[in-house]
């Protein structure tokens, strides 16, 4: 189903995705944190429904059918590395430095950071060219909301 999604977004140069196709890849990338310990809790599944309904304006029926593809599309992207760097050369740097933090509130949403999302997230940030900086200031928005 994602094959051709895929194929474009990680082709040499992809173009900029579509705000659709870029809702979908944000969304799959907070799936990807969420899981990367192998506990994808429920109070990370409703805070990644949250974001994406505040974010892209979503009725919870609407969020949950695109959380849904993207779980899909998560198992079947390729490694973190590559999915990452595709998403960076897609979408501006604006909606990358806000994934990071809709990444740190899924991450602090089931009131603990293991040590593997932690890891992940600093190579997702670094990988989606959101430096250090903002990375951390990302955070701390994240833990006070």
């Amino acid at each position: 189903m994602f094959k051709d999604f895929l194929s474009r977004l990680t082709q040499e140069t992809p173009d900029d995705l579509a705000e659709p196709d870029a809702r979908l890849a944000l969304t799959a990338l907070l799936v990807r944190i969420a899981r990367s310990d192998d506990d994808y809790a429920d109070a990370e599944i409703r805070r990644i429904d949250k974001i994406i309904e505040a974010r892209y304006g979503l009725s919870p029926f609407e969020a949950a059918h695109l959380r849904g593809q993207a779980e899909t599309l998560e198992t079947e992207a390729p490694d973190t590395v590559r999915f990452t760097r595709a998403i960076k050369e897609a979408v501006p740097y604006d909606h990358r430095k806000a994934v990071v933090e809709a990444a740190w509130s899924v991450v602090l949403a089931d009131g603990e950071r293991s040590e593997e999302e932690d890891s992940l997230l600093r190579l997702v940030s670094s990988l989606l060219g959101v430096n250090d900086r903002d990375s951390a200031i990302a955070r701390h928005k994240a833990a006070r909301s």
